[in-house]
């Protein structure tokens, strides 16, 4: 308890310390060893004495002085003679004004009011028509209408002079024209005045200066008719004016000047208080870093805030305490504690009140700063506090709001809607004259921004719903696209529906990949257990010893055969494996296709004849060149020659074809399939798939899968196309010249 006394006090002390401090800041240059006659609020009251004491006595306006340096412009003239128009135009306007009147004093035979009114149109005629004949008679006007903006102004002037004698009548004062040497006496001067301000012998003299412009008329329409006249008047005097004592009471300052010392008074108190406070503060109470350190539950309230708010917290606290400060400084300063001595209780409760506030700010504002440094003291904790701050959050959030720039322009302009909207109730409530413009902009703008707002919420929603179908297996309804794909919402919608497509697709590929790789598993231990069974077999029968020379040649050389067939099949298992996982090293060479072509056909002729099989072969005459692998291209061509001799219907004939399009090298084969083709002919490149289904025929099922992972690494293209028995096989790759 006794330590929660003492750290209360030493905040009180630091309080009442930073409170002096401020008051000495902001008014101490005001009130330490000033008086009143020296402060702000009284030179202003001399400087407006002297002002009015020069304007109306010393160097009073000189009306006739002023009309005789009236000058008139040939500007001044020509613009009062053409103001209205051209002399005809004038002229007319004036025969207009009076036609009717004139017409109507004959229409009830008054003679007498139409000569008058034929008189004053003549008139006026007549003096337009002089304003352009004689520069003179134009010139008189505009001198008229100058010297009746001087007299004008005189008695104005008139009025003022009086209010000053009357209202600055305490002031005495004895002055000199230095020029003229005119005197200019009011009271008598005494070492007694309470102010005295001396002017000459040595110091400056008391200058006046009436330099003025006068504004000249307008029309109607606020147009000036001339230029306005300029008065030219200055002075210099030596003497004194002063303040008696006697009429301290009956100045307009009076007041002031016992405020001021009342106000002195209490400054010196508080920063004499001020003083020994800070004297306490090291002497008595002495507190450490550590008692502000202290763990308890508003600490820990305090730290969950993050850390930008915390900072917020205590430099708006700081702000109250000095604003406080400053706001109890002015009220002892412009004079509250003076006029308000007669109501001394509510001011002494007021201030209390003030200085309790002030107390709790303080206090705030040291913890705050004590708790927040703690926090983050190390880079660790500054790092953990920085991403855990509002604003690092709110940044984070804005970046991902604008990552579709459209949304979050929308977003921001319908939340500034909002916002105008409810300062518009609240202006309409308070000035009904807006409501009828807060009804039109509620009507064509906030209404419509919401109507928009609630139905591309209204969409979302459905986007929402639906793409939670999606997620959920549900991929039969498409997601409607509205307004042309154009809405940031529609694109959305759009890009679901793709990946619904693609989603779609993958799991048709997926089925399809489930599907192929059980076939290939079927595929493969049918291939293999084939030649296999036959080794076995053929070996057990070796075996029996009673067999004939012929026979055991017989068994040997099936066996033979079926081992060649089984190595071959493992050497294309292992090749498609090495090339499908990209492990195989490709040395390319600038090859003749032609010259390799002719080689791949030349090795199968006889075997194509053996089959009743006839091959016709198009190549170009010249060269035909491209940057490959010779030895792995030779194997493509081989694969397809042998594929076409495999799978041809008997009797029919083969095309080989090589040319060149464009920047390719094209190599066509064609032949006449004597089995059945399946429609999905992409699955004949993959491994171990065979037109032959039933697989009675030697083939592995690799050739065209193998051919196309060649292909595919000489950056190649490989087409099947089947049209109902015709087959065809199409390679591309990039020629060279």
């Amino acid at each position: 308890m006794k330590r929660q006394g003492k750290l209360l006090l030493s905040l009180f002390l630091i309080t009442w310390v930073v409170f002096a401090v401020s008051l000495l800041i902001n008014h101490g240059h005001n009130y330490i060893g000033k008086s009143f006659f020296g402060s702000d609020q009284f030179r202003i009251n001399v400087e407006n004495f002297k002002d009015q004491l020069g304007r109306y006595v010393l160097v009073p306006f000189d009306a006739e002085e002023a009309k005789k340096n009236i000058k008139v412009s040939q500007e001044e003239i020509e613009h009062h003679r053409n103001y209205y128009g051209t002399l005809t135009e004038q002229i007319e306007n004036i025969r207009w004004q009076y036609s009717d009147r004139i017409t109507e004093a004959e229409a009830q035979n008054d003679a007498e009011l139409k000569k008058l009114l034929e008189e004053e149109r003549d008139t006026k005629i007549a003096d337009i028509t002089e304003n352009y004949n004689n520069d003179e008679h134009v010139e008189k006007k505009i001198r008229q209408q100058k010297e009746k903006i001087i007299d004008d102004y005189v008695a104005n002037e008139k009025d003022s002079r009086n209010n000053f004698l009357n209202e600055l009548s305490y002031f005495n004062y004895s002055l000199k024209n230095i020029e003229t040497g005119e005197k200019f006496d009011s009271g008598e001067v005494n070492t007694s005045d309470i102010f005295k301000e001396r002017f000459g012998d040595q110091k400056p003299y008391f200058n006046v200066d009436i330099s003025m412009y006068l504004d000249p008329y307008g029309d109607d329409n606020g147009v000036a008719l001339l230029e306005g006249v300029h008065v030219d008047e200055h002075a210099q005097f030596e003497g004194t004016i002063s303040i008696p004592k006697s009429m301290l009471a009956n100045t307009s300052f009076g007041a002031d000047y016992q405020s001021f010392t009342i106000t002195k008074v209490i400054f010196y108190i508080i920063w004499a208080t001020g003083i020994l406070a800070l004297v306490g503060l090291l002497t008595i109470a002495k507190p450490s870093i550590e008692q502000f350190k202290g763990s308890n539950r508003a600490k820990g309230l305090y730290l969950k805030w993050p850390i930008d708010i915390r900072i917020v917290i205590t430099i708006i606290s700081a702000f109250i305490a000095f604003g406080l400060s400053d706001i109890i400084g002015n009220e002892i300063r412009n004079n509250y504690v003076y006029y308000e001595m007669n109501n001394w209780i509510s001011l002494i409760v007021e201030f209390l009140i003030y200085i309790v506030f002030m107390f709790v700010a303080t206090i705030i504002t040291i913890y705050g700063a004590f708790w927040t440094w703690e926090s983050i003291n190390s880079e660790e904790k500054l790092k953990k506090e920085f991403k855990a701050a509002f604003v690092y959050r709110l940044a984070d959030g804005m970046q991902d709001l604008f990552l579709n720039r459209s949304i979050g322009l929308q977003s921001v302009a319908i939340l500034v809607i909002a916002f105008l909207a409810g300062v518009g109730i609240v202006g309409a409530t308070w000035e009904p004259d807006l409501a009828v413009l807060y009804i039109i902009l509620f009507f064509f703008i906030a209404l419509p921004a919401g109507i928009i707002f609630l139905r591309r919420m209204g969409y979302l929603n459905r986007i929402m719903k639906q793409t939670k179908d999606m997620a959920e297996g549900r991929l039969t309804s498409e997601i409607k696209v509205k307004g042309k794909g154009k809405s940031p919402f529609a694109r959305h919608a759009a890009n679901l529906n793709q990946l619904r497509e693609g989603v779609r697709k993958s799991m048709s590929e997926q089925a399809k990949s489930e599907r192929l790789k059980t076939e290939l598993i079927t595929n493969v231990s049918h291939d293999l257990r084939t030649p296999l069974t036959s080794i076995i077999t053929y070996t057990d029968l070796l075996k029996n010893p009673n067999l004939t020379e012929e026979e055991r040649n017989k068994y040997i050389d099936v066996l033979d055969k079926k081992s060649a067939r089984l190595k071959t099949l493992i050497e294309d298992l292992f090749e498609v494996s090495k090339m499908a996982s990209g492990n195989i090293e490709i040395n390319k060479q600038r090859i003749d296709l032609t010259q390799l072509m002719q080689q791949a056909v030349g090795e199968h002729e006889e075997a194509f004849a053996n089959a009743n099989l006839e091959i016709r072969v198009t190549m170009p005459e010249e060269p035909l060149y491209a940057y490959v692998d010779g030895q792995k291209w030779w194997r493509v061509l081989d694969n397809l020659v042998v594929n076409a001799l495999k799978y041809s219907l008997e009797g029919t004939r083969v095309y080989v074809t090589l040319n060149r399009v464009g920047a390719e090298a094209q190599i066509a084969v064609k032949n006449i399939s004597k089995y059945e083709m399946s429609e999905n002919v992409e699955e004949l490149t993959e491994r171990f798939k065979r037109a032959d289904a039933s697989r009675h025929t030697d083939g592995s099922g690799l050739g065209l899968a193998i051919a196309q992972s060649i292909v595919d690494l000489h950056n190649g293209r490989l087409k099947i196309d089947v049209d109902g028995d015709l087959f065809k096989v199409t390679v591309t790759v990039p020629a060279e010249y």
